[in-house]
């Protein structure tokens, strides 16, 4: 009982640590590899824009990715979005698969997770937009989500817990990598 005991109290210590731990990656790499500088007011560089574009059209491509998948767990085990669409195949939620309903909530989690995510990383990629990080910073950390968002979504949907936990701390990373600039801008 008290080796369970330890297990868990080591589990619950990583949790605590963990975000910090992302955190403090985050400020090494603006510091030691980015370069912060002060913040300058002004319009976003070609090369921002260009990384925004970029990461733009692989979110998209990761939405219609989760939105295409869904359907296809859906038709595959029958199951429907509305009620109306319930009553007209004369079925019920009560006639899918176990299996069925796991894959469509393993779906849902994975587009949940990614919107979360994303309305965090507008916010601050807009932020970071107007106070011109250094480009290699704006390439790594906005581009850098992008494609740990299609790793993540990769991963959940194949079931694959590791590579999953890799990719959400991946892009966790360049949510803290794009907090921390700004913040450690204001004090260079």
């Amino acid at each position: 009982m008290a080796e369970k005991e330890a297990k868990i109290q080591r589990a619950i210590t990583l949790i605590l640590a963990y975000p910090f731990a992302i955190l403090l990656i985050g400020v090494v790499l603006n510091w030691f590899v980015f370069g912060v500088k002060a913040p300058v007011i002004a319009l976003p560089s070609v090369e921002y824009i260009f990384s925004v574009m970029l990461s733009a059209a692989l979110l998209v491509i990761n939405h219609t990715w989760l939105m295409t998948s869904t359907e296809l767990a859906r038709a595959r085990y029958k199951m429907y979005a509305t009620p109306e669409e319930w009553t007209a195949s004369g079925t019920s939620r009560n006639s899918v698969s176990e299996e069925g309903l796991r894959e469509l909530e393993r779906r849902h989690n994975t587009h949940r997770n990614t919107t979360e995510n994303a309305v965090y990383f507008v916010f601050l990629a807009f932020i970071f937009a107007f106070v011109s990080p250094a480009n290699i910073a704006a390439q790594a950390w906005i581009i850098g989500f992008a494609v740990a968002r299609l790793g993540y979504t990769y991963s959940y949907l194949s079931g694959n817990d590791s590579a999953r936990g890799v990719f959400m701390s991946l892009s966790l990373l360049s949510l803290f990598g794009i907090a921390s600039y700004l913040l450690m801008s204001l004090v260079v």
